[in-house]
């Protein structure tokens, strides 16, 4: 469903992303962690077209990002971090917004059915300036849940969701993946990751420095104890204490 082959991004002389190769199956749930500055936002933006990689492939269900751009993006849905919305439209206007840009003929009960799974229906008829960065998080996600993608990828899914909200986010998650949709997670909240991910990438400093099932990575490490959290991987892998003070 996703297929990456040597993703690399510069700015200038800076290279955020280095030579990135993983792929994400149908039904799988990825984590992409790292500290702040490791290029997650920036793949994920690759991903989705927003920037283009300096080289690299991009295959979204079989279609290349690149020569057939249209295809690919059609296929998938992008929720970022910080919720961007028409100041002058509705929460049902932003849906019917979306269903005209997909080519949705009849998109009303789908509509109805995504604001009832994520508590939006009573604020169907309100402005983005009247609801809460929760119910923003939740309005972009239910936009991005419309046309049915086969890839979704989320940036930092649970901010401001309380956590009646947080728990519910994570049923619409694992309900997308159980339906078929190869999904990546880009979050600091280890805990999430370690709870809703099949396999975990971890980036530091733009590089893959490792990928797979927590099994796997903890495999990778024989020192480590069996119970070891995501938590300290994530330290040990990326040269830090359990302190969290980076080893010199």
């Amino acid at each position: 469903m996703i297929e990456i082959e040597g993703l690399t991004k510069n700015y200038g002389s800076f290279v955020a992303v280095r030579d990135i190769s993983f792929s994400v199956r149908a039904g799988e749930v990825m984590g992409l962690v790292g500290p702040n500055g490791a290029g997650k936002t920036t793949t994920l933006r690759c991903l989705v077209g927003i920037i283009p990689p300096a080289t690299g492939e991009i295959r979204i269900c079989g279609h290349s990002l690149k020569t057939d751009s249209i295809a690919a993006k059609q296929q998938l849905a992008f929720m970022p971090d910080e919720p961007r919305l028409f100041d002058y439209l509705t929460v049902m206007e932003h849906l019917q917004f979306t269903a005209r840009i997909y080519g949705i003929s009849n998109f009303q009960p789908t509509a109805n059915a995504l604001l009832d799974e994520l508590e939006l229906r009573d604020r169907s008829n309100s402005l983005p300036g009247e609801l809460s960065r929760g119910m923003k998080q939740k309005l972009v996600i239910a936009c991005g849940l419309l046309h049915a993608p086969s890839v979704l990828l989320f940036d930092e899914p649970l901010t401001g969701l309380d956590p009646i909200g947080i728990r519910r986010m994570k049923s619409t998650i694992l309900k997308r993946a159980q339906a078929g949709a190869a999904i990546i997670i880009s979050s600091h909240l280890l805990h999430l990751v370690e709870e809703l991910c099949d396999r975990v990438l971890i980036l530091n400093q733009g590089r893959k420095v490792i990928h797979g099932s927590l099994e796997e990575i903890k495999k990778s490490f024989p020192e480590l104890r069996g119970d070891t959290s995501l938590e300290e991987m994530f330290l040990r892998v990326t040269g830090h204490a359990e302190d969290g003070t980076e080893l010199k």
